[in-house]
């Protein structure tokens, strides 16, 4: 291996394990007790960015996820548990704000919706290429059957062409 491709490797490498890595969190939120901000990272990892929904407002640029840093912050510096600051932000915006949202009643869609979506696709595919093929502009017409009457004008029009030729 080359020691221009060896060197392209490794930025590459580099780039992406430390890109995994961070974090949206400004240093300007981050709490001065490391203990607290131990803390704070914890819940925020466990909260989803109700505007990206596929990340926790750890790492999420949004500007609510910012916002709901904030909260965190704010409740972890006034002493709260980790669990009632949980609480506080599940009481504002509900359970889907939790990456892990509780099973029950209410959160069943949460749940289930994925599968039932998969589901839906899958019959949705299946009965598509289960039912019979319609004729399309490109493929061969449907002919129906001649009537009596045309049969005998065809062949009269067979055998005056061939009493021309």
């Amino acid at each position: 291996m080359s020691p221009r491709l060896r060197q392209g490797l490794l930025a590459t490498v580099l780039t992406v394990g430390l890109s995994a890595t961070a974090w949206a969190v400004q240093p300007d939120e981050m709490l001065k007790d490391p203990a607290l901000e131990a803390r704070a990272r914890e819940v925020s990892r466990e909260l989803r960015c109700v505007v990206c929904q596929n990340e926790s407002i750890d790492e999420s640029n949004a500007e609510l996820a910012r916002d709901l840093r904030l909260i965190v912050r704010d409740r972890v510096k006034q002493g709260d548990s980790n669990q009632q600051v949980l609480d506080f932000v599940v009481a504002r915006y509900g359970d889907y704000v939790l990456l892990k949202p509780p099973f029950k009643l209410s959160t069943y869609a949460l749940w289930f919706g994925p599968l039932a979506f998969l589901l839906l696709a899958l019959w949705g595919g299946w009965s598509f290429f289960r039912r019979p093929a319609t004729a399309t502009a490109d493929s061969e017409p449907v002919v129906a059957p001649l009537s009596a009457e045309e049969k005998k004008r065809l062949e009269k029009l067979l055998r005056d062409e061939d009493n021309a030729r």
